[in-house]
């Protein structure tokens, strides 16, 4: 209580109680308006749960939901499509580390196995295309399996790669062993919590195929030989779930919206005129409405006779006019809560210029990056490189001691390629980039190789005698004459 408060309950005690009342109310409104409990939050209903108990009340049906939507909802599908395109491109290749001749062994061990379907154990892709698939089912499902099949005799490094939809956990083994362990979700973990294994269906429980229901009993595989892989948003998460997720009741209400704006005009269509009777003229005999006149459908043309002495009015159906801003707010909306940017979303390049185009790619790259290398580069890439270095142990064209690998995203396309191949050299020069920095970028992970066809083909433009404009060793930037660094041979013909 202040002094003036403490003065005025001195000679009116009651409007001092009220005024301290007051105050103490005052005070609790200046917490956080988000906790506020009043009116305006009374239908806000939220829980102190963890994130595994949010996921696994709701997963499946999200999971169903989201797949139906993208096979349904074109802007569903090309975001998705477009998240799986972006990250993985034409696949994220590795870049052995090591001596020159280990590097060369490994990558020529990788090229025969992974970079051929024999890899697949559905014989249909190379592990690129595997990567695509994994990009693919992460965002519609949340979470992807990626299992070892050892295979003997198959391939050189006697194991394949098999991608598993999350139906194949079995939800149903979900208890605590005696030792202290435990099972959730068809996930095992050990006393200390770290993954063991999974509980997994052979078959897709959903197969629909009754001569396989025998099939379906669960079996065990060990982390060694299985990863669930998914991007988690809070710490603790056991399970993925679907990107849709912010975002599929909105897109559910522009289908909606479609739908009946649609429809209002298709039934608008369906009344072009009327004709009906002038009051001011003398009515005609009367005569008895046939029942087989009445009208019990539209259809597009319809011009509906009300009675004698008639004329003729043209239906002005109406319009809703805020469609195209409804639409486009919508649409914002969903590519913000995927972090895909608008354009890419909808295909819609009206207004995008080089800056605001070239913005919108930076930040939809920040999410590129952040689900490139914060999820699938050590999830699965990762993870199928020690594969390959243990299968590469056993095989006879193998190598013993494992060899260690970074990965290369495949090279951006540029927006303006005058402007932004000028910053790479700029770069260059200031010694921010070095070369094979440059050229990994770029999407080239293989800088040696690379750099030796430069040599090969500049050894044989001088052996020729020919200097193409191009050539910086020749010409310089503006087009002029330079020293050359290696001269070229006289011509002896």
């Amino acid at each position: 209580m202040n002094l003036f408060d403490s003065i005025v309950a001195a000679f009116n005690p009651v409007a001092g109680l009220r005024r301290s009342i007051a105050r103490k109310l005052l005070d609790q409104k200046r917490g956080f308006e988000g906790a506020d409990r009043g009116r305006r939050t009374a239908g806000w209903h939220t829980m102190s749960t963890d994130s595994n108990a949010e996921i696994r009340k709701g997963q499946r049906l999200l999971r169903d939901r989201a797949r139906d939507m993208r096979r349904n909802n074109p802007y569903a599908e090309r975001g998705i499509s477009a998240i799986a395109a972006n990250v993985v491109g034409y696949g994220i290749v590795p870049d052995p580390q090591g001596r020159a001749r280990q590097k060369k062994r490994a990558l020529a061990l990788w090229k025969r196995w992974a970079e051929t379907p024999v890899c697949d154990h559905d014989g249909m892709m190379n592990f690129y295309g595997m990567q695509h698939m994994v990009m693919n089912s992460i965002p519609e499902s949340g979470e992807v399996l990626i299992r070892r099949v050892w295979t003997p005799g198959k391939n050189i490094l006697n194991f394949q790669l098999q991608v598993m939809e999350a139906d194949h956990l079995d939800n149903s083994r979900d208890h605590v062993m005696p030792d202290g362990s435990r099972v959730v979700d068809g996930i095992a973990y050990n006393v200390t919590g770290h993954k063991t294994g999974y509980w997994v269906y052979p078959q897709h429980p959903g197969d629909g195929s009754r001569q396989l229901m025998t099939l379906h009993e669960s079996v065990f595989v060990p982390t060694e030989d299985m990863r669930l892989i998914y991007l988690p948003k809070r710490p603790g998460q056991m399970r993925g779930y679907t990107w849709l997720a912010p975002v599929m009741l909105r897109m559910r209400n522009f289908d909606e919206m479609e739908d009946a704006v649609i429809e209002q005009a298709k039934i608008a269509a369906c009344f072009a005129a009327f004709v009906h009777s002038d009051d001011s003229g003398t009515p005609g005999p009367a005569v008895a409405a046939d029942p087989r006149d009445l009208l019990d459908r539209v259809e597009p043309g319809i011009i509906e006779r009300l009675g004698p002495n008639e004329n003729i009015t043209f239906g002005t159906p109406p319009t809703f006019n805020g469609y195209e801003a409804y639409s486009k707010q919508s649409l914002r909306a969903t590519s913000v809560g995927l972090g895909v940017p608008y354009e890419v979303l909808t295909g819609d390049l009206n207004g995008v210029s080089f800056t605001s185009g070239r913005m919108g790619w930076l930040e939809f790259g920040r999410n590129i990056d952040i689900w490139r290398w914060q999820m699938l580069v050590p999830q699965l890439c990762d993870t199928v490189w020690a594969w390959f270095n243990e299968g590469a142990a056993l095989s006879a064209e193998g190598f013993a001691e494992p060899i260690a690998a970074s990965w290369v995203a495949p090279r951006r396309d540029l927006i303006d390629p005058t402007k932004e191949l000028e910053a790479y050299k700029e770069e260059m020069r200031l010694g921010g980039l070095s070369y094979t920095g440059m050229l990994k970028e770029r999407g080239i992970n293989d800088t040696e190789a690379h750099i030796e066809q430069i040599r090969q083909d500049n050894e044989a433009l001088d052996a020729a005698g020919l200097i193409f404009t191009g050539d910086p060793r020749m010409v310089a930037e503006a087009g002029a004459g330079t020293a050359p660094a290696v001269a070229p041979p006289e011509n002896t013909a």
